[in-house]
């Protein structure tokens, strides 16, 4: 495939969502400081309207416009997509890094519920990669990331939905960078692991899970979160600047793909005996009790 140029951040405009909080937070803060323009999304008018000010307080020159949506609505995605490009004739970055949990084993999951997480962790990546292609092409040079997980690595029990969506996000990813290579666009797929974010206190449970076990099963993978999210963010704008086809955060999700690439089917057998019963359930639940 032919190389790609460093990615320039300075005089671009970024495409960011689940920009209110978190990673996203603070990659909006990070590119600011780059020099890109701003485009934030976000379904938490309050939080995004913060992170909006924060930035144009630091950096006044900016541009920055922010956009309330719900991003499982995929129909509504179109409308969003033609607000941005309405409005913002050069898109040089989409960062679609949105994303929610559910826990639960498949049977404990409706429908609908599974089908929410992919509609916000795969569909709305893919619909707005499909609607602003066209014209992040236009700017040779240009960069989309998809936020996959260390749960798009490996599949644990109790992580049905959430490792399915992830794993499909990883495997568009992994496809479009081979395609947009051709066409001068570069591609990341990022897996964190343990990142201190929301996501545990944000995350919901099937509708057959037991109460009980979802608060400590909560408790327990928000101790887990021990990343920062700033040094997440650093690093995969790092990885956006050098072109890095996959980015691996945290030593969970190195250690983690190594044993599911030498292992494939019997790494989890290899995280039970060397994490502990505590650790197994306070990532994985009680499936692993």
């Amino acid at each position: 495939m032919p190389a790609i140029a460093p990615y320039e951040f300075s005089g671009g405009t970024a495409v960011l969502t689940g920009a209110a909080s978190g990673m996203g937070e603070q990659m909006a803060y990070g590119l600011a400081a780059r020099g890109s323009d701003l485009v934030l999304v976000d379904r938490d008018a309050e939080r995004l309207e913060s992170v909006a000010a924060t930035v144009r307080k630091t950096h006044p020159d900016r541009k920055i416009d922010t956009y309330v949506a719900d991003l499982s609505d995929i129909p509504g995605i179109d409308d969003l997509a033609a607000r941005i490009l309405d409005a913002h004739p050069r898109i040089t970055l989409l960062i679609n890094n949105a994303g929610v949990a559910l826990a639960g084993q498949f049977h404990e999951c409706t429908a609908e519920e599974f089908d929410w997480v992919m509609n916000i962790n795969f569909r709305a990546p893919v619909a707005l990669t499909r609607l602003l292609l066209p014209r992040l092409k236009e700017s040779r040079g240009s960069h989309i990331v998809n936020i996959s997980s260390l749960f798009g690595l490996i599949a644990p029990p109790g992580q049905s939905a959430y490792s399915s969506s992830k794993f499909a996000l990883r495997g568009f990813t992994e496809a479009i960078r081979h395609e947009l290579a051709w066409a001068g666009v570069g591609v990341t797929s990022v897996h964190p692991g343990g990142i201190r974010t929301r996501i545990a206190e944000s995350a919901r449970s099937g509708s057959g899970v037991d109460q009980a076990e979802v608060k400590k099963g909560k408790e327990g993978f928000a101790k887990m979160l021990t990343f920062p999210a700033d040094k997440a963010a650093e690093q995969i704008l790092t990885g956006v600047r050098r072109r890095r086809g996959r980015v691996l955060i945290a030593s969970s999700a190195v250690v983690c793909d190594v044993l599911a690439r030498v292992f494939p089917a019997s790494y989890f057998n290899l995280i039970v005996r060397t994490q502990g019963r505590k650790a197994r359930k306070a990532a994985f639940g009680k499936a692993t009790a």
